[in-house]
């Protein structure tokens, strides 16, 4: 089936009189409901009147607006979401904003004692050396700590308590953690 020029125009006159994608399916003939529906989207055609008295917009308006990127660092400032507020079951949803302002404060460990990195290479770690990597892969100043790490991890003491955080942490909300 092509979408001739006569086709493609009554498809536009008997979208724009209201007519469902099944009706014009059958009066084109030849077509089914779902190359009505493709078409009309691959045209733009604007959206109509739906049940319940509210009007559709067209497709390209329906899209979101791009997002801003994400900034560089998590510093405190206040955000804004959008909340979806669903009237009735097939109401339009109205979008509100409103600001969240939580400050992130960093509180470090007061019994924390940071041990002093050895800067190894990747090819002088051991068995017996932690692996775990500090900076930047691509830059010259990359290494490993290269601490001394127990039998059967392969990081330093104050590195596994890093990587291995109980259970019960990890499932704390942040704010609750204080």
């Amino acid at each position: 089936m092509n979408w001739t020029d006569e086709r493609v125009e009554k498809l536009k006159r008997l979208w724009s009189e209201g007519l469902s994608a099944s009706q014009i399916a059958a009066q084109l003939g030849g077509v089914s409901r779902n190359a009505v529906i493709g078409k009309v989207h691959r045209l733009n055609l604007p959206g109509r009147a739906k049940a319940g008295g509210s009007i559709a917009t067209n497709r390209a308006a329906k899209r979101p607006a791009a997002a801003a990127p994400r900034p560089q660092t998590f510093a405190a400032r206040p955000a804004t979401r959008p909340v979806a507020r669903p009237v009735g079951a097939t109401a339009l949803k109205e979008e509100a904003e409103f600001e969240i302002s939580q400050e992130l404060v960093y509180r470090p460990a007061s019994n924390v004692v940071l041990p002093i990195s050895r800067k190894l290479a990747l090819t002088e770690l051991t068995e017996r050396t932690c692996k775990w990597p500090v900076g930047d892969p691509l830059t010259d100043e990359f290494h490993f700590c290269g601490c001394e790490s127990p039998d059967n991890s392969p990081y330093c003491t104050y590195h596994a308590k890093l990587a291995y955080q109980p259970v019960n942490e990890r499932r704390r909300p942040s704010a609750a953690r204080g």
